[in-house]
């Protein structure tokens, strides 16, 4: 059964948009928030020869807030005298543009230089919760589905509003993999261009229905869950330590495509594979979870997926990326997918 959707935008004390999402309507009172910033140098890029890739230079994000303690987090709802980036004191969800971004939509007014281009984009940060000690796996499947509505919601507004060739919703998790504010929380990043592995993917998939190929040949013995509507699976071609994808059966170009079933499916057994990592080891599981969305113009061919790549390959032991993997981009994996989904399915969860 489809739920209605409530959105609530309102603009921040510098002018940068933030919006509610919820499955009620958000009418608390907005207060004060962040003072603005002074004005640095706009964002570029710069085209690398020899990778045949951009390589954006955004200085600012030097100032970008590092490790800050419980009672100063700028993700936590707005409480008495402290100002954050959330005018309000409670919330479901947000989102909001970057205070540090790495590719803005105004760019194009950047000083340049050579063979210089602006970094055209959008940077976007969204807040699970207004809880500062909680997860992504620790959130209700209801929850996570409102996460989907909102990254299909603001990724269409990426693409076909402001012109943007692909949009990338992600969430980084864990110090380990370089996360610098614990407040449970990911981010959307809009490219004026599609960046080349995202556009590697979308030519593949234009050639063929590859992730129908690995849904199908698929053994029992990698699936995690399977519903009528989704799968979870340890794919054969996992680069990462416990690698999971999620996905839909059925072709569906980004998660504003999924019917009701669908997107509940998939919400359901993200937070399963999410619990499954973190009681692997028995403690937090360092991972990026990335929203794997079709770029403009390849919707008729891509299939969305969501896929997650941990790092913790052992209790005591981190997936490094090392000098051999960085240069060559030849992936060395330790814990073969077999013996991975092996390990995840004799997890006992209660989801």
């Amino acid at each position: 059964m489809t739920r209605k959707l409530y959105t609530r935008t309102v603009q921040k004390s510098d002018g940068r948009n933030l919006t509610f999402y919820g499955w009620n309507e958000h009418k608390r009172p907005v207060v004060a928030d962040l003072p603005p910033l002074e004005a640095s140098a706009l964002p570029y890029k710069r085209w690398h020869p020899l990778r045949h890739e951009w390589v954006s230079y955004a200085g600012a994000r030097q100032g970008r807030t590092f490790f800050p303690d419980a009672s100063s987090c700028p993700l936590c709802p707005a409480k008495g005298d402290g100002l954050t980036e959330i005018p309000a004191d409670d919330f479901e969800m947000a989102v909001f543009e970057n205070r540090f971004p790495a590719f803005r939509l105004d760019a194009s007014d950047a000083e340049l230089v050579g063979g210089d281009e602006p970094a055209i984009g959008r940077c976007e940060v969204v807040v699970f919760s207004a809880d500062h000690g909680g997860s992504l796996g620790g959130q209700s499947v209801e929850r996570i589905e409102l996460l989907l509505e909102l990254w299909a919601c603001q990724a269409r507004q990426m693409m076909d509003e402001h012109g943007l060739a692909c949009a990338l919703p992600y969430e980084s998790r864990g110090e380990e993999i370089g996360v610098t504010l614990h407040h449970p929380h990911g981010q959307i990043y809009g490219f004026g261009f599609v960046p080349d592995l995202l556009l590697k993917s979308a030519e593949a998939q234009e050639a063929a229905p590859i992730v129908k190929d690995i849904q199908e040949r698929t053994p029992s013995r990698l699936i995690l869950d399977k519903s009528d509507h989704a799968m979870t699976f340890v794919p054969d071609i996992a680069r990462y330590p416990y690698e999971c994808w999620v996905t839909p059966h059925r072709r569906a170009p980004g998660p504003w495509d999924l019917s009701a079933d669908e997107r509940h499916d998939m919400a359901h057994q993200l937070k399963r594979a999410l619990l499954r990592l973190d009681g692997l080891f028995g403690k937090p599981m360092p991972y990026v979870l990335s929203a794997q969305v079709a770029p403009a113009g390849y919707e008729d061919s891509y299939h969305f997926t969501l896929q997650v790549w941990p790092i913790r390959r052992a209790e005591d032991k981190l997936k490094f990326l090392a000098s051999v993997e960085q240069v060559s981009g030849v992936f060395l994996v330790d814990v073969p997918p077999a013996v991975a989904a092996e390990a995840l399915r004799n997890v006992e969860i209660d989801a």
